[in-house]
């Protein structure tokens, strides 16, 4: 007897479970656990990683992300303004801006800031500024299109409203405008947050002393005096700490503002 359509789609779903739970079984029954344990979850190996895994690794990844979100999110702002400005060399000047620091990968910004700059001016950056302009400048491109689409999302009768009531322009664009563009770009703006968060990792290009060690610094230089992969599992799951909580508040910031703008991206 012929199957409707929905048996056979309840048929092909079982299916799938079937082979995903068979192919758990084999690699189970395949894998030598005794080696993975010791490689990877080595509790002593572990244990030699705090308290300075916490006080001091994740505690400067959290500073150096948010220095380079602060300063993405204002200069992200002001291009995004540039960018629908009437005055053209403004907008010409922000979409090359964006344009060019969205095509480059985020690991030439930071020798860029950390050698090239310092070279240029003849001068040294303290280290905590050179990495929070490179954050900063790898986030900003993202934030202004971000910010930008946001903007142009609020409903044009708002803008009107505003003027009516004798508002000038920039105060419309204060008060009115970018308090509700930002209630729309929240769950993007997350999502930058986190891509920046694995991004600061890239902060040892630039120099680094054991008190000055982020994440991944710190697991690197941890793996050099370990047997296995340990290090790297203890540094992964301090990364998650970050970043599935403000996954979780992404989602509730989708849910309770909708879906958020397109416009961020991948570094």
């Amino acid at each position: 007897m012929a199957l409707s359509r929905r048996q056979r789609r309840s048929a092909f779903r079982t299916g799938q479970y079937v082979l995903l739970l068979v192919i758990v079984i084999v690699l189970a029954l395949l894998a030598d656990w005794s080696k993975i344990g010791k490689a990877f979850f080595d509790l002593d190996v572990a244990a030699k990683q705090f308290p300075d895994v916490i006080t001091v690794a994740l505690k400067n990844t959290v500073i150096f992300t948010a220095l380079g979100f602060a300063l993405g999110l204002g200069l992200g702002l002001l291009l995004a303004l540039m960018r629908l400005s009437s005055v053209g060399p403004y907008r010409w000047f922000a979409r090359g801006y964006i344009e060019f620091f969205r095509g480059l990968p985020a690991l030439l910004i930071f020798l860029a800031v950390g050698i090239g700059v310092p070279t240029a001016f003849n001068t040294q950056l303290p280290r905590n500024v050179a990495i929070m302009l490179a954050l900063g400048i790898v986030s900003s491109a993202y934030m202004a299109e971000t910010i930008r689409a946001g903007i142009q999302a609020v409903p044009r009768g708002q803008i009107e409203a505003a003027r009516s009531l004798g508002m000038s322009p920039a105060r419309t664009m204060i008060t009115v405008v970018i308090p509700q563009a930002f209630r729309i770009i929240l769950p993007p703006l997350a999502n930058e947050l986190i891509m920046l968060t694995k991004d600061s990792s890239l902060a040892f290009l630039l120099g680094t002393t054991p008190a000055q060690q982020e994440l991944a610094q710190f697991s690197r230089q941890a793996l050099l005096e370990a047997k296995g992969l340990t290090p790297i599992v203890v540094a992964g799951l301090c990364y998650l700490v970050i970043t599935i909580p403000l996954s979780i508040l992404q989602q509730r910031l989708e849910k309770k503002y909708g879906a958020g703008v397109p416009g961020g991206g991948t570094v």
